[in-house]
């Protein structure tokens, strides 16, 4: 153990000793005439949290601190005048150092003259009994070195007595906690209250964000009114969200102790008051902060833009988004658009290749600067139906945004205003500001005009129109936004509309979380599911009760709707008795107490109700469980009497810290196919088109629905004509993760943390009917490449650090689906194939001064082996007898 830490172990026994008698101490003061030389040292420590062979970084600097009283007043106000000298550093690397560091570790050799001579120069501090009033003095061509006589200033700040206080100091506005015992304070800030300049942006789903844990704990010992010794102590855990295993601890420490108070100082400066003072000792008396500047740190080896360009007609790149090295180019190009021009941006959009154009396009979105924004909008031409691809290009990667700008918003609203644009961009367009203005809305940023604009156009337009398929349209936008002011409206075309329009409004109030589904709302989701006021379409009562099941579930409201199993059809009756099933086995399901309680009633724990017969299921289960995440399969199958699938609903749900998000959504619905065999609908339900479609959610956002054929002609020109081209659903790269945040450290030093996730995602569906065999086939492929980068860096002024952490994996996940209708129950086989995953991991730590610079890297890499699901044991039945025949044929 090195003496630093024995010391500081020392003082902390000191401390623990001392606190057994509380009270006050006396006001803290210091005497004119008398020069106090003060020992000060930091040190600081960046790591990593996961145990690894690779070192972190550490440093310790120290120097001598003058401090002498140029004036008070009665009231124990008092001006000090604060100067450091003999700035030492010590580098503590188990990294192989360069050949070019030298040994002295003075000030000028660590800093350099220019900013040796601004260190030394004196700040002057406004004390009040212990409090910072202000700082004064020549604020420097360097903010960093500012930061260092902030740190220890702000130790000097301190009350004499117990209790609770807010402080301004170096890490900004806090909540801060005293306790007083004799001749010893122990001070406790609470970093989360702090207030500071804005600086960085997160995410709007907590899930891709950081977790941050911070402590800080200041231990003074005092004699009479003077400062003996502070012994501050900080630490900072950070993490992403969802893997903490690749998070950094950054730790740090401020010691300061009194060798001398015996040397004879200046004479007090003559003056009424603090500005009279001032005025005698400046010229012109700077006010300085009291808070830490937060900045960027300038990267001098990253690519720019204006250097690709010149060599873009030499590249034939090949972009396969799935890949995971594309993923990695997509990083860089964020970066490299985020620092460049408008007229640089404009330029490789419109001399890229036209394979690359649209990886481009989604490069420029999620860089968000307002010169990629302002290229977007020169570039793209709505109006132009050769550029209906890159348009939806643009759209999807807009309501991707992990955190979209008000800019964005007025960007796409702009593109979709007053023109004649195609249907399929017009469908996207809404859909997408409902998703920009509900992200906004979360990002608390509702009350701007644009997300207004946005709002109001989906609601005229809305109410207006009488078509059903546009009605549709824009109660997905609704659904996308989840604004709780819009639920009124979409109860009313959940009861009112007709089928698909009121299952889209049902689905909307789905996603809404417990907090919204009030009293009134329920009633009316009891009216659909009961069929109050009129009949419904079977898939609208089911997603009623699921609303009813999921969200603070009365026992009234499961006792009505195990009674109401006996009245619904076979199909019905088994799919929703499933989703009760599954909601038994969930242990945080909030409706399993209430439903275990129900169930004691031998009336209706009985056979007569729950055991109904029928091929519908609903399973929901874990997929992958990790110490930060838990990730959930979700299958719904409803059939028709006939034994046609009516609609399967598969999901995937990630859940992590109090946050959770919908990964992926699938729902592909047919209808009217009983017309087709000669059947007859369900009693009390519409008559319905015979259609296909398929609707999708990635990352809570709900895409445009796809439909497969729509009408018996177009089924026929579809078998008839069907190349059996799988139909691109999702393809591109999205960033998901984006998060820089300064982390003022009391010691002046700046610390931030950065995060950033892509995904390339590639994901088709095809679906084969065969009416001559009488079978049909579904799949759906989902391809995808991740890659996240998640960066901790500590500045000073003479000493940079960072710790990296590179992961990178490549998944492939196919669903399909294979019904084969000759037989008499209908057979249908679900499969669920991952593939085996490979990824891999890169550690980087970096060190670097003024003479001397430190880079290592350590890697490790795995696969997780394939596998495929099993779903439920009817469907293993089925499957094995399907596909026993499939064999022999």
């Amino acid at each position: 153990m090195n003496s630093e830490a024995v010391s500081g172990h020392i003082w902390l026994i000191f401390f623990f000793f001392t606190s057994s008698a509380k009270g006050n101490l006396e006001t803290p003061s210091f005497q004119p005439g008398i020069l106090y030389q003060y020992r000060y040292s930091l040190e600081v420590q960046l790591d990593y949290i996961s145990r690894l062979s690779l070192q972190g970084s550490r440093m310790r600097a120290e120097a001598l601190v003058q401090v002498h009283l140029l004036w008070r007043n009665h009231a124990g106000e008092q001006l000090l005048q604060i100067q450091i000298q003999d700035l030492k550093v010590h580098y503590d690397s188990k990294h192989e150092k360069s050949p070019n560091v030298t040994g002295d570790p003075s000030t000028e050799a660590v800093l350099g003259k220019e900013d040796t001579a601004e260190l030394q120069l004196p700040v002057f501090l406004h004390w009040n009994n212990g409090k910072i009033e202000g700082i004064y003095g020549d604020g420097g061509r360097s903010p960093q070195t500012l930061n260092l006589k902030q740190g220890f200033i702000s130790l000097l700040q301190f009350q004499p007595h117990s209790g609770t206080a807010t402080e301004e100091d170096v890490s900004g506005s806090c909540q801060v906690t005293y306790v007083v015992s004799k001749d010893s304070i122990v001070k406790t800030k609470d970093l989360h209250s702090c207030t500071r300049p804005k600086f960085g942006f997160t995410s709007v789903n907590k899930i891709f964000g950081v977790l941050w844990q911070p402590t800080s704990k200041s231990f003074y010992s005092v004699q009479g009114s003077l400062i003996q010794s502070v012994l501050l102590e900080e630490s900072h855990v950070v993490s992403p969200t969802l893997k903490s295993s690749i998070g950094t601890k950054i730790m740090s420490r401020q010691q300061l102790e009194l060798v001398s108070s015996s040397m004879p100082g200046p004479a007090e400066t003559p003056g009424q008051s603090l500005q009279e003072a001032l005025a005698g000792i400046l010229e012109k008396h700077q006010p300085l902060s009291t808070n830490s500047q937060p900045f960027k740190r300038t990267c001098m080896q990253c690519p720019s833009l204006k250097t690709y360009l010149r060599t873009l007609g030499n590249r034939r790149v090949k972009m396969d988004v799935s890949k995971v090295s594309t993923t990695w180019q997509f990083h860089r190009f964020i970066q490299m658009l985020r620092d460049a021009k408008k007229r640089d941006v404009l330029q490789l959009l419109r001399k890229a290749p036209e394979k690359m154009v649209t990886f481009f396009i989604d490069a420029a979105v999620a860089a968000q600067s307002t010169a990629s924004l302002a290229a977007l909008s020169e570039f793209l031409d709505f109006s132009n139906k050769g550029q209906v691809p890159l348009l939806e290009q643009f759209l999807y990667a807009a309501a991707f945004s992990p955190r979209p700008s008000k800019e964005l918003l007025r960007l796409v609203l702009d593109k979709l205003n007053g023109k004649e644009l195609d249907p399929a961009i017009w469908e996207t367009g809404i859909i997408v500001i409902g998703s920009l203005a509900g992200k906004l809305c979360r990002m608390k940023l509702c009350g701007l005009q644009e997300v207004g604009l946005g709002m109001e156009t989906v609601l005229r337009r809305l109410r207006d129109t009488k078509e059903n398929s546009e009605i549709i349209i824009y109660l997905l936008s609704l659904k996308n936004a989840l604004l709780p002011e819009t639920i009124p409206t979409l109860l009313h075309y959940a009861e009112e509309g007709s089928a698909g329009v009121s299952g889209t409004a049902v689905s909307a109030l789905q996603r809404f979380s417990s907090q919204h589904i009030t009293g009134e709302v329920k009633k009316a989701i009891r009216r659909i599911f009961h069929q109050k006021n009129r009949n419904y379409e079977k898939t609208s009562r089911l997603a009623a009760a699921e609303i009813l099941l999921d969200n603070e579930p009365l026992p009234m409201d499961l006792t009505n709707i195990l009674l109401a199993t006996r009245e619904l059809d076979a199909e019905m009756s088994k799919c929703l008795l499933s989703k009760i099933q599954t909601s038994l086995h969930s242990h945080h399901h909030p409706a399993r107490k209430a439903m275990k309680e129900i169930l004691k009633d031998p009336q209706i724990n009985n056979y007569n109700y729950l055991s109904k017969a029928g091929s519908s299921s609903s399973f929901s289960g874990p997929l992958a469980v990790t110490d930060d995440m838990l990730s959930t399969f979700s299958l719904e199958l409803l059939f028709t009497e006939s034994g046609l699938l009516r609609k399967s609903v598969s999901g995937f749900m990630l859940r992590s810290h109090g946050h959770q998000l919908q990964a992926a959504q699938v729902s592909v619905e047919a209808q009217g196919l009983e017309s087709v065999l000669g059947e007859s609908s369900t009693d009390g339900e519409e008559e319905q088109e015979l259609m296909a479609g398929m609707s999708a959610i990635f990352f809570d956002v709900q895409l445009r629905p796809i439909v497969f054929f729509q009408g018996y002609t177009d089924l026929m020109a579809k078998v008839l004509l069907s190349s059996g081209e799988p139909t691109s659903v999702v393809k591109g790269n999205v960033l998901l993760m984006d998060h820089e945040q300064a982390i003022p450290l009391q010691s002046g030093l700046q610390t931030v943390v950065k995060l950033q996730g892509a995904l390339g995602l590639d994901i088709s569906a095809n679906i084969d009917m065969n009416l001559w065999e009488q079978e049909s086939r579904t799949s759906i492929k989902t391809r995808g490449g991740l890659a996240i980068d998640f960066t901790t860096e500590i500045d000073a002024p003479f000493f940079q650090a960072s710790v990296k952490s590179q992961t990178e994996a490549e998944a492939s996940i196919n669903f399909d689906t294979a019904v084969r209708f000759s037989g008499n129950p209908v057979l249908m086989c679900l499969q669920l194939r991952e593939e085996q995953l490979p990824y891999r991991e890169i550690f980087t730590i970096s060190e670097s001064s003024l003479n001397q610079s430190i880079t290592v890297r350590k890697g490790r890499r795995g696969i997780i082996a394939g596998r495929e699901l099993s779903l439920h044991r009817a469907n293993s039945e089925m499957c094995k007898i399907l596909l026993t025949e499939t064999k022999e044929q």
